[in-house]
């Protein structure tokens, strides 16, 4: 797909990786919709653009906000929005709202917003859709929130479940799932921890925003998974 002058939905597109996705998508050509519930963020995201972006206020967990956003009709979607651990208490200490509320953001968000995209890019000839996991999401061991890793464990299974909509819609879903990125939160947090609990250098952002931007290019895949480790090369799990 021709990124030049097709319309990208970006959620959570306030600060760090959607953020740069939305960057990234602008300098291809795509006319970007950032949406986020962070207005300020979202608002400073535009700024960085320019012209090409327009910010949309949008709660992902409330489904009438999520269906007002996509009603713009995106070519290009990419499901960022999500909270991680540090949302405290998780389950099962947290209340039942509480964790609902995690599956909604991680993984119920993504599940809508796809649902609604798929109509109008099915006319309009085909579409891309990028989902971000974690790499929460991966492995058998615990986690500081199960709910989060959870969902996005869900989200990487959702995507090559979806592989069949290339063939019936002309819409590729693919997943991107990295391990702790360079954004600016990450690189503070790390530099935060002591010399010796910091482990290898962060997933730089650029080689999170190319795997995004070849799953929307590339017209063969579609289903695809691509772990991006620390201080590892990116490589597909599926």
């Amino acid at each position: 797909m021709r990124i030049d002058g097709k319309l990208a939905v970006v959620t959570g597109a306030a600060v760090g990786i959607g953020r740069a996705i939305a960057q990234r998508l602008a300098a291809a050509g795509a006319e970007v919709v950032v949406a986020d519930i962070d207005t300020n963020g979202g608002m400073q995201t535009c700024e960085s653009i320019g012209a090409k972006a327009r910010f949309v206020q949008v709660d992902m967990r409330d489904d009438d906000a999520v269906a007002d956003l996509m009603a713009c009709q995106p070519q290009i979607l990419v499901n960022n929005a999500g909270g991680g651990p540090d949302l405290r208490p998780c389950f099962p200490e947290a209340s039942v709202e509480r964790w609902s509320a995690s599956l909604d953001l991680n993984l119920r968000a993504p599940m809508l917003t796809t649902q609604l995209a798929l109509p109008a890019m099915r006319q309009a000839g085909g579409g891309a859709i990028v989902n971000v996991g974690s790499t929460a999401g991966l492995g058998f061991g615990p986690h500081v929130s199960p709910e989060y890793s959870a969902a996005k464990a869900a989200l990487i299974r959702l995507t090559t479940t979806l592989a069949p909509l290339a063939d019936s819609h002309g819409v590729r879903v693919n997943c991107v799932v990295p391990d702790w990125v360079a954004t600016e939160r990450g690189i503070r947090e790390r530099e935060e921890l002591p010399e010796a609990e910091r482990g290898p250098a962060l997933v730089p952002l650029d080689v999170l925003t190319d795997a995004a931007i070849r799953f929307v290019e590339d017209d063969t895949l579609t289903g695809r998974v691509v772990l991006l480790e620390r201080d590892e090369r990116p490589f597909f799990l599926h």
